[in-house]
């Protein structure tokens, strides 16, 4: 057995169809069993009851091979071909059935062919039966198939979205950050140089972040740092910043660059819109069903910015794609800070 079939889980790898078949037409062997109870049970008994099982087990084969060959039962049920075609099968079935009689006489010899009429309309109601469970088996797996199908295709979409919407924010980050790499040229060389090394530094991150949905904690906190570094260099004593994380999420999942995102956003939209400049707080701590990550700037909110919307836009929308709807990101303001909040569950 290949290991591919070893992973799968046990129902899954059992052969359901020939569970059913043995189980159904053991069960009907015993209930022709208990309608002969009227006589003293004998071998000859037995054996019609589990001859005519057996020959039904051979022509409910052959019938679901003709059904699945011809189509019969994809979509709409074909019953101007079923049947007629169950009425034969009943006909063949009756006649071997009574010919298990003829052999073994149970009774007796047999002496009448009045009992055909009967046994035909039960047997045709038996195989109209097996037909339609049949039927309903095939409907069933094919829209489980329909529905995984359409889940990897789901997948596969919300993989691509992220893929997108992460490629909309890097480009704009790098931008960002190669401006002040420029307006430092002029002014420190060192101070230019010790900035392009963090800029490759968060080059690196970046274009390794992009290759996966979501990174750990620690890795998006030094991406951050190394913003913040560039930016306190360009800020000078404008910029001030305290940053704290709670022990013991170093390893928590966040999608790349969702953080630094927010802390982008609060330097350009915050910060640098103050004549005397701000602080920046970045705090992480672990709260119930997840963890809380706040980044703050002393301020106001300015909800008249197109671009701060489209950020967090998107960041909101590959935080939920990348982690699921329990993800959240939410913006707000209180007594001259702003805030913005992301929470980020716990792996189910």
């Amino acid at each position: 057995m290949s290991d591919t079939a070893l992973s799968k889980p046990l129902l899954a790898r059992l052969n359901w169809y020939w569970i059913f078949q043995l189980a159904g037409w053991n069960g009907a062997a015993l209930l022709s069993l208990a309608s002969l109870s009227r006589a003293p049970l004998s071998a000859a008994i037995i054996g019609v009851s589990w001859c005519g099982a057996a020959t039904g087990l051979l022509l409910s084969m052959a019938w679901r091979r003709a059904l699945r060959r011809r189509g019969w039962i994809e979509g709409r049920f074909a019953w101007q071909r079923i049947v007629p075609c169950l009425l034969l099968i009943a006909l063949v079935q009756s006649l071997l059935a009574g010919a298990s009689y003829v052999l073994l006489q149970p009774f007796g010899p047999v002496t009448s062919w009045l009992w055909l009429p009967s046994a035909m309309v039960s047997w045709f109601g038996i195989f109209l039966l097996w037909t339609i469970v049949y039927a309903m088996i095939i409907a069933l797996r094919r829209a489980s198939r329909l529905e995984a199908e359409t889940l990897r295709l789901q997948v596969l979409a919300k993989d691509a979205e992220l893929r997108a919407l992460q490629a909309q924010v890097n480009p704009h980050f790098f931008f960002n950050s190669l401006n002040s790499v420029r307006a430092l040229v002029f002014e420190d060389r060192q101070a230019a140089a010790d900035t392009l090394d963090r800029l490759a530094a968060l080059m690196r991150h970046a274009l390794s972040a992009g290759r996966h949905d979501t990174v750990p904690l620690a890795d998006e906190m030094g991406a951050v740092r190394a913003y913040l570094d560039i930016e306190a260099i360009r800020f000078e004593e404008r910029l001030a910043m305290r940053i704290a994380l709670a022990p013991g999420l170093d390893t928590v999942r966040i999608p790349p660059m969702s953080l630094q995102t927010l802390v982008e956003n609060a330097v350009r939209h915050g910060i640098e819109q103050q004549l005397d400049g701000g602080t920046i707080v970045l705090t992480a701590q672990a709260a119930a069903g997840g963890v809380r990550i706040t980044v703050a700037n002393s301020g106001v909110l300015r909800t008249s910015s197109a671009s701060t919307g489209l950020g967090l836009a998107n960041a909101r929308q590959r935080l939920q794609l990348a982690l699921g709807p329990a993800a959240s990101l939410s913006l707000s303001e209180h007594d001259g800070w702003v805030r913005a909040e992301l929470f980020l569950p716990e792996a189910p």
